[in-house]
């Protein structure tokens, strides 16, 4: 059963204010995922603590640096299941985790956060190492 939506709204609002694009179908995950060109991160959002402690600012963070993916995306696990449930169907073999973080390069997973590693760590900790995989993955964003 899914969580309440007056519940979820306030960490929604979150991603969309990062500029994330909220996918809420199967249908909006194959269309923002299916012939994925150029750098793509998927939060996998969710309710719990770590998600609003560590990985919401964390990712707020490095969204900030610049280099830093074309898009971001956003599935609820759940809120949205049928949408999240697509979405990790296209992590490969990564095993489900939320929140997570996948960032896809030519709809390819070359960087993946579990949910184990934000647990118990900073968002700057978090930040610096997607922050990492940004440079090595993605293309400066012209100023």
């Amino acid at each position: 059963m899914p969580y309440n939506p007056a519940l979820v709204a306030p960490m929604r609002d979150e991603m969309r204010q990062m500029g994330a694009q909220e996918l809420t179908t199967a249908a909006e995950v194959d269309a923002a995922l299916g012939d994925q060109r150029g750098t793509l991160l998927v939060f996998v959002n969710s309710v719990c603590g770590c998600a609003a402690g560590n990985a919401r600012p964390a990712l707020k963070l490095a969204l900030q640096h610049g280099t830093r993916p074309n898009q971001v995306s956003t599935v609820f696990a759940g809120q949205d299941t049928e949408a999240t449930a697509r979405a990790r169907q296209f992590f490969g073999e990564y095993q489900p985790s939320s929140p997570s973080m996948a960032l896809l390069r030519d709809g390819e997973v070359v960087h993946f956060v579990h949910r184990h590693q934000i647990e118990g760590r900073t968002p700057q900790s978090i930040a610096q190492d997607l922050t990492s995989a940004f440079d090595r993955y993605c293309t400066p964003t012209p100023v």
